[in-house]
């Protein structure tokens, strides 16, 4: 052999003992090719995660998937020199076949926080954090200042035992738990503020908050599944049209099951959702078919304060509380922790008992007319044909500028409360 081609072979092998060094992935195999399994092993050895239902999960929940392909396209653009795109798909899907979780059981005992894990237990706050659906963007700190600007904010707003209220309530939405079976709804004139505390609720919460409309989730049959893992859903504009249906709304809040969970161009699953509502409006959640006391006791309805006239905004409001958000957490926790002792029972005020009092009678035109003695009255011995009083609420339904409901209504609302108005059905009734 030459010494020329000796030379040349002992270059050759030294540029490829330097390329075999420079590369030492143990994701990439002798011929360059990446080896998709070895590579999710990697990727998994510096960031674990598990798959539920097709997503991925890791410490800080849900993740980012547009973040983790850029990653993923990061590692692996030097070594595959065509269909980049594909291959990183391609490592995506078979990091969830890696990563499958069967089941994720929610974990009602602890919140996890920026800096840790706050146990509900005796336990209390460790810094260690762990896989999790849900990982709220707030520090847990035990020494934090008491939240004056934002205790200021809920006094000018709301009556003190409302406050205990809103204190419990948005405990009860630090947890992934529908036990409370209850939907809070904030009502005003509007100007008053309200809609500020859906706004810092999603500085609390971050992604496992989502705003959305209470009436989509009514009328759209894929609203739901835009809900599935997050804590709260916050309306911050409710509408006044009344809801033609409610029994998604019902089903969500007093959910202790799976439930139907449909998206665009796929096929319905079961899934659990534990996501809580909290709606600000300027009336309220009013249903224009059901009338009954289910879907009103699944509601807390507070009324605010009027608007003191000589408040000047301040349009730095949101930033200033969300400067405050670890001493709001403490006052969240102490309000979670009293609603836990209580078996779920929230503080009710005499004042939302009489809003929710009233709005049941002011939806209900069929009780209204039934005591509206220039139209109906009750005598002994006396009858009258169905028809008849039908004839006279429809009259009554003129006079008041209310909807009436249709005749069949009517009568099944007349037999329904037949003892409470004293009434007896006959078929034989002349006249």
């Amino acid at each position: 052999m030459s010494d020329w081609k000796k030379r040349n072979e002992d270059w050759r092998d030294e540029d490829e003992l330097e390329e075999e060094e420079e590369c030492e992935c143990p994701w990439v195999d002798s011929k360059g090719k990446v080896r998709e399994t070895a590579y999710c092993q990697y990727l998994l050895e510096k960031h674990p995660m598990m798959c539920l239902k097709q997503k991925l999960f890791d410490q800080n929940g849900e993740v980012d998937e547009d973040a983790l392909l850029y990653e993923v396209h990061s590692d692996l653009r030097d070594f595959v020199l065509d269909n980049l795109a594909k291959k990183e798909k391609q490592v995506l899907d078979a990091l969830r076949i890696e990563t499958y979780t069967p089941e994720w059981k929610p974990q009602l005992d602890r919140i996890h926080l920026q800096n840790g894990t706050y146990f509900l237990d005796e336990r209390g706050f460790v810094p260690e954090k762990e896989l999790c659906l849900n990982r709220l963007p707030v520090e847990y700190q035990p020494d934090a200042p008491a939240p004056t600007k934002w205790l200021e904010f809920l006094d000018g707003l709301l009556i003190p035992e409302d406050i205990l209220t809103l204190q419990e309530y948005l405990g009860y939405l630090l947890i992934p738990s529908t036990k409370a079976q209850k939907m809070l709804v904030m009502t005003g004139k509007g100007g008053e503020g309200k809609s500020r505390i859906g706004l810092l609720l999603k500085k609390l919460f971050g992604e496992a908050s989502h705003s959305e409309s209470i009436l989509r989730i009514e009328t759209n049959r894929f609203a739901s599944a835009n809900l599935e893992y997050k804590l709260v859903m916050v309306d911050d504009d409710l509408n006044m049209v009344a809801l033609p249906e409610t029994r998604n709304i019902k089903s969500i809040v007093t959910a202790e099951d799976r439930l139907c969970i449909e998206r665009k161009n796929k096929q319905a699953v079961q899934g659990l959702l534990y996501v809580r509502f909290i709606c600000f409006g300027n009336g309220n959640l009013v249903a224009a078919h059901d009338d009954s006391d289910g879907f009103w006791r699944r509601q807390i309805l507070i009324t605010v304060k009027d608007r003191d006239p000589a408040r000047v905004d301040n349009p730095f409001l949101i930033e200033e509380l969300s400067e405050e958000r670890p001493g709001i957490l403490l006052w969240m926790l102490e309000g979670l922790h009293r609603l836990m002792a209580n078996r779920y029972q929230f503080t009710i005020s005499e004042r939302s008992i009489q809003n929710l009092e009233a709005a049941m009678a002011d939806s209900d035109n069929l009780t209204q007319f039934m005591q509206a003695s220039a139209y109906v009255r009750f005598k002994p011995d006396t009858e009258e044909r169905s028809t008849y009083l039908y004839r006279a609420y429809t009259k009554w339904c003129e006079d008041n500028l209310e909807s009436p409901v249709p005749q069949k209504k009517f009568s099944q609302f007349l037999l329904k409360n037949a003892g409470k108005y004293g009434l007896t059905f006959s078929k034989h009734i002349e006249g």
